[in-house]
């Protein structure tokens, strides 16, 4: 089975793709670095819904896979949740129109939002949806692999937690969808009571990598054997597709 991970930054994903080979490729005018290992392959699209729904149309018109894999960050709504916990939701949330995609495994709900999410933001998604996290481009990718029918899954790590307000990051996001890390340093240079908080975050998003890209592997092994023990039983091998309704 061809797997496509679909994540924002290549950061969030450097630890597993390490040694895989990468190669770059061409789709709607845009060029994508990819990384390839046996059936699985990563894709690093941007920040945002735009650039991942860009990003899981590239990877779908490139590899054909069976399966879409939206990975990346969350932030957690659920105080309960800490950094480095891997969420696998079982319902995404998209909050700009309510349209909600059953994954059909997993656990929890994830709510996508438009922007980067506040405390006060958190505190309401989790409300309102009843959300344990919070990203930016799930549900983008979900809508992506439902009109192509191919199948959606989810994996996030949590990087910041529920009572963590995040630095203003917004404006340091280009259009299609990069993040402008110097235009960032600068902004925090002279700004040095932001510094801690920064310090923190860096922290959290390297311990939500590792975590993330461990559950990947663990991921993509579990599938593996899945699908080795299907043949060998002789079962032909059927993948659902998440269904989303509003």
């Amino acid at each position: 089975m061809r797997i496509a991970i679909i994540a924002a930054m290549e950061r969030e994903v450097a630890p597993l793709i390490r040694s895989w080979t990468p190669r770059t490729i061409e789709q709607g005018g845009r060029r994508y670095q990819i990384f390839e290992d046996g059936q699985a392959v990563v894709i690093c699209g941007g920040i945002g819904a735009e650039a991942a729904r860009r990003a899981t149309e590239a990877v779908i018109r490139e590899v054909n896979p069976a399966r879409v894999v939206s990975v990346g960050f969350a932030g957690a709504l659920d105080e309960s949740l800490e950094v480095g916990q891997v969420f696998e939701p079982r319902i995404v949330i998209n909050a700009a129109d309510g349209m909600r995609t059953d994954v059909g495994a997993g656990e929890g709900v994830l709510v996508s939002s438009a922007s980067v999410a506040s405390k006060e933001q958190k505190a309401r998604f989790g409300k309102a949806y009843g959300a344990s996290a919070v990203d930016m481009e799930a549900a983008a990718v979900a809508l992506g692999a439902l009109a192509r029918g191919v199948e959606f899954a989810a994996l996030k790590a949590i990087s910041d937690a529920a009572d963590f307000e995040l630095p203003e990051m917004e404006h340091f996001v280009a259009k299609e969808g990069s993040f402008r890390s110097g235009k960032f340093v600068c902004h925090l240079a002279v700004r040095p009571w932001l510094w801690w908080k920064a310090i923190i975050l860096a922290r959290n998003s390297s311990k939500a990598s590792r975590a993330l890209c461990a559950a990947i592997a663990s991921y993509l092994n579990r599938e593996a054997r899945s699908e080795v023990n299907l043949a060998s039983a002789g079962t032909p091998i059927r993948f659902g597709v998440a269904s989303s309704k509003h």
